[in-house]
């Protein structure tokens, strides 16, 4: 998927949501575990609630990956439906990948030309050919992790450290968000912004005002959407809002799906309002 037909999507739909897809087998409904694949059960469950209410899917790998050769299955099943039912939603595999360039070459042919992600979450760490990689793919995005929601995010990323070119001291993050305006461009890289942390999207901004943020944190973790909005919008809206726990676990009991769906649909009526 480009960036025009994202938009388009937005604008259409009035909503810049983002549904993550993290099965938890401990808390999702008692009556999917007699199926066979309870994880591909559960999402399509939420998947055809909730379609209405985003434009995007987010799975995050590691709920599948703890199941072994049966969670992938459910992960690839999971993305080939959406491709098949709703070929219109933005699907961002969000495994945090990030090494050696053969390496994340390797990852990115998994994801991009096997598994038909649109996107895929990438850690910053080991530098620019660990990125490159995943940036050779047409139609395809890194979304560069920049300033995570954690607590542990003031570990690292929030460290001054001196700019090498400006002779000044900066922050870990806008580093990461600077040097990696080199390897992409708006059309093919997005940024990792928690929504613990409005209040560095205003600078955040000055450095990537154009380029689209996925925004995890709003709802369970204690992010604010209006805070969000208020600092991080931009001419094209520019966000991705993503919510979890929030929707997917509105209830656990057989009307799991219709409870997520309220709650997407609420969330969507709160984003319609800055969609113009």
């Amino acid at each position: 998927m480009n960036r025009q037909e994202l938009i388009n999507q937005i604008k259409t739909k009035k909503t810049f949501l983002c549904v993550g897809l993290d099965p938890d087998v401990e808390k999702i409904p008692a009556h999917l575990l007699h199926q066979e694949d309870a994880l591909f059960e559960f999402n399509k469950a939420i998947i055809d609630a909730t379609h209405t209410y985003c434009v995007s899917y987010k799975p995050n790998t590691a709920f599948y990956e703890a199941h072994g050769v049966a969670g992938f299955q459910s992960l690839i099943k999971t993305i080939a439906y959406i491709k098949e039912k709703y070929p219109h939603h933005f699907i961002i595999a969000d495994a945090k990948r990030g090494d050696i360039g053969n390496t994340s070459g390797m990852y990115a042919r998994a994801f991009f030309k096997e598994m038909q992600a649109d996107a895929l979450t990438v850690a910053p760490y080991m530098g620019s050919d660990s990125v490159k990689p995943f940036l050779t793919y047409e139609n395809k995005w890194v979304v560069l992790l920049a300033l995570t929601s954690n607590q542990g995010a003031f570990d690292f990323q929030t460290q001054r450290i001196e700019h090498v070119n400006k002779r000044q001291e900066i922050h870990v993050y806008e580093e990461v968000l600077k040097t990696s305006q080199q390897w992409g461009n708006e059309h093919n890289m997005m940024y990792v912004v928690g929504a613990t942390k409005a209040q560095w999207l205003e600078q955040i901004r000055s450095i990537v005002p154009n380029h689209f943020l996925l925004i995890p944190g709003v709802g369970a973790q204690g992010g604010s959407l209006q805070e969000v909005c208020k600092y991080g919008l931009n001419k094209d809206i520019g966000l991705l809002i993503n919510s979890s726990r929030q929707i997917i676990y509105a209830s656990n009991k057989e009307d799991f799906a219709q409870a997520a769906a309220t709650q997407a649909q609420a969330l969507q009526q709160e984003m319609a309002i800055f969609v113009k």
